[in-house]
């Protein structure tokens, strides 16, 4: 007796199709040939944007966050989190220069996953960099505000710095330097990158001047207890800080515009 195969239904099928196709390598390449972006970064550009990200992020704005958890033992924190996202930045840069395309995660899903998961991993990058950026405008609002205050005595409404759930009505000032940021990306991104490495290279010497003027005071009865709250205070804070490290992200994300990917 002949056994009889079950057929897929014409709605799993059609589903199928428009969830579960996949965009093929030589496509994507292909596509990116034709309407490729100006490759005009170089390995210098790429690893300071990669910092600033980092910096801009986890040294300025979570830190306190994360000190909070964790006490002393936010320093080991970093370090979990540096660890784990290295093995996920190595993943990215050989996917990055296999697959030199913008798009980063988006890309390489669609081509291996499918559209369905591809266009959930897109939305994913999209809530993960409006997050990032906000929290860093948020920050960089506070230290204006602070720096407003104590070098020219100008008083700004807690009203235009605090958004609505905090009973305001808007952070102006983040709002501001996020309009100031995106006109710089509108313009070009040679320029951006140029402004990006400036900043960082400022960054990094404000911070080698902050250790090497800190190192000479510094009281080991403030790391007593290292661990406050124990290891899942630490575990915690490194889940925070985890979200500084989108920088292998973003590198991956420029990989379009740059001269030599691999």
């Amino acid at each position: 007796m002949r056994r009889r195969t079950k057929q897929p239904s014409a709605v799993g099928g059609i589903a199928y199709m428009i969830f579960g196709r996949v965009k093929p390598l030589d496509a994507i390449l292909a596509t990116a040939e034709k309407r490729g972006l100006h490759r005009s970064l170089g390995a210098f550009q790429l690893t300071m944007l990669g910092i600033g990200a980092v910096i801009g992020t986890g040294i300025f704005v979570l830190t306190s966050e994360a000190a909070q958890k964790a006490g002393p033992g936010m320093m080991i924190s970093f370090i979990i989190a540096g660890f784990v996202c290295a093995v996920a930045a190595l993943c990215y840069s050989e996917l990055a220069s296999m697959v030199p395309v913008a798009g980063s995660a988006y890309t390489y899903t669609y081509a291996v996953m499918g559209e369905l998961l591809a266009w959930m991993v897109g939305w994913a990058l999209i809530l993960e960099y409006a997050v990032g950026a906000s929290a860093v405008a948020v920050g960089w609002s506070g230290y204006m505000v602070g720096q407003l205050r104590n070098l020219l005595g100008v008083e700004v409404p807690m009203e235009w710095v605090n958004g609505p759930s905090a009973g305001g009505y808007i952070n102006l000032p983040a709002v501001i330097i996020s309009g100031l940021v995106t006109w710089l990306l509108v313009i070009g991104t040679t320029e951006s990158a140029r402004v990006n490495a400036v900043l960082v290279c400022i960054k990094v010497a404000a911070l080698t001047l902050f250790i090497a003027l800190s190192l000479p005071v510094m009281d080991m009865q403030h790391f007593e207890p290292l661990m406050p709250t124990g290891f899942s205070g630490v575990a915690g804070a490194a889940a925070s800080i985890f979200f500084a490290y989108v920088g292998f992200d973003a590198v991956s994300t420029a990989a379009e515009e740059t001269k030599n990917p691999q």
